[in-house]
Parts: structure tokens; sequence; C-alpha cells
């Protein structure tokens, strides 16, 4: 469903992204993990057709992002870090407006919308205006809205942020559902615990560069740590591992 080869993306004299390939096939759900500002959100931004690439190529579901924009975003669904929402507009008017975008059939948009809605406990607030929502509500209206013309590729930058912990569990479970379905996922978080549960395969990015690439038991063989958690290993090919020796060294 994903195919990137060799990305890269420079601003200026700084290299952001460098000859990065990955993919990401149907049903499958892919954690792109890395350090604050390692590239994670510009190889997203990338894949979503938000940024033009120095270098390589981007496909989703066989289209080129840069050359066939409109048929690759009819597949994609993307989160970003921080959502953008029309203020304005009431809960049920945002939707109504992406439905729109993606050419959902009412009928088919208003039964999808309801189902989402109910699920993530937002009816009591979705005629309301969206100034008034709280930051786990704006992020559950979010998440409505890039489901709601069914994607085949979801790309989804740090989703669980703001959400209580019963929302942050229905949205893992739909996730899982969503792949045994045939949705391939590209997720980006923080919180390691939950990639190492959720994630089919996972890759570490560092400064850029894709580090390591492949499920747990995988990355755990190619460091010779056959117990290690994702924490650990991640902390080892990002330079972390220093730093959380230092932090023992100081607390001795």
């Amino acid at each position: 469903m994903l195919e990137v080869r060799h990305l890269t993306k420079k601003y200026g004299s700084f290299t952001a992204v460098r000859d990065l390939s990955l993919s990401v096939p149907a049903g499958e759900l892919f954690g792109l993990l890395g350090p604050n500002g390692a590239g994670k959100s510009t190889v997203m931004k990338i894949v979503a057709g938000l940024l033009r690439p120095t270098a390589g190529t981007v496909r989703v579901g066989g289209y080129d992002v840069v050359q066939q924009p409109t048929e690759a975003k009819a597949l994609i669904g993307y989160l970003p870090e921080v959502p953008f929402l029309y203020e304005r507009l009431t809960g049920q008017e945002f939707l109504r407006f992406i439905a729109d975008l993606f050419d959902v059939p009412a009928d088919q948009a208003t039964q999808h919308a309801r189902e989402l809605i109910a699920l993530f406990e937002l009816q009591d607030a979705i005629n309301d205006r969206i100034q008034g929502y709280s930051r786990g509500m704006r992020q559950k209206l979010a998440l409505i809205g890039v489901l709601l013309h069914r994607p085949r590729l979801l790309i989804l930058d740090e989703p669980l942020t703001g959400l209580d912990p019963r929302s942050a569990r229905v949205f893992k479970d739909l996730l899982r559902q969503l792949c045994q379905e045939g949705t391939a996922v590209l997720l980006s978080t923080h919180i390691l615990e939950i990639a190492e549960r959720l994630c089919d395969r996972v890759g570490i990015i560092d400064r850029g560069r894709l580090v390591a690439c492949g499920t747990m038991a995988e990355l755990q063989a190619q460091s010779r740590q056959p117990d290690s958690s994702l924490e650990d290993l991640f902390l080892s090919l990002t330079g972390g591992a220093a730093v959380a020796e230092l932090v023992d060294s100081l607390t001795d």
C-alpha cells in the first residue's frame, strides 16, 4: 500500500531526511519512531503529499504522490500532530465538509459518522461549535474526520494525544480491526510501550536516517539483545542509552 524509495528532503544545507526507504503492505500497522527532530513528521508530510521530496519517490496504492496527487490523496487519511479544525463550524458541519472533500455520498457519510460519533461518545457535543471543544474532544473529532472516507492508508502522528484512557483503548482496538480489514497504518508515537504492543513492525529513524526496521523479534536479533524492550532498543540505537547512564550516575 505504501512504498517509499530513497526519500531525501533538504531545507537549504540542512538534510531532514536522508535516503530513506520503507514499505507498509495492506493490513500492517507500522510504527515510525524517533527522537524529537529526527524527521518523522517530515516523512509523514511527504507521504501525505503536503511536502515535496528533494529526491526519491513515494507511492500510495501504486500512485505517485507527486505525479498523481489526487489519486494518491483519495486513499489517505492523515492526522497531523496538531490537527487543524475550523473552530466556527459545529462538529457536524466539519464532518460534512470532510465528506464533501472526499466525495463520500451523503447517506454513507451520515451513517459512518453516526457510528464513529457514538464510538467516541461525542454525541452530546457534535452540534456545538468546535471553538468550545476541549483538547480531547478536538482529537476525537479529528480522528472521526480522518476515518470518515474509509482510507486505505492511515497516517497518524501522535494520535493518542489528549485522549482519555477509554477513548485511547477504543481507538487502539479500532486500528487493529481496520488492519484486519486491509487498511495500512503508518503511526508515530513517543509512547514506546504502546508501539511495542500495537505495531506489527517498527522503523527507528535518527537524524533523518532509518537506523533499524523490523518486528520486535527481528530488532532484538539484529541488536543481539534477545530480552530487550523496545525502549532499550530505541535508546541504544539513538544515543539515549548514554544519557540514561549519565542520569543514573547523577542519582547514585
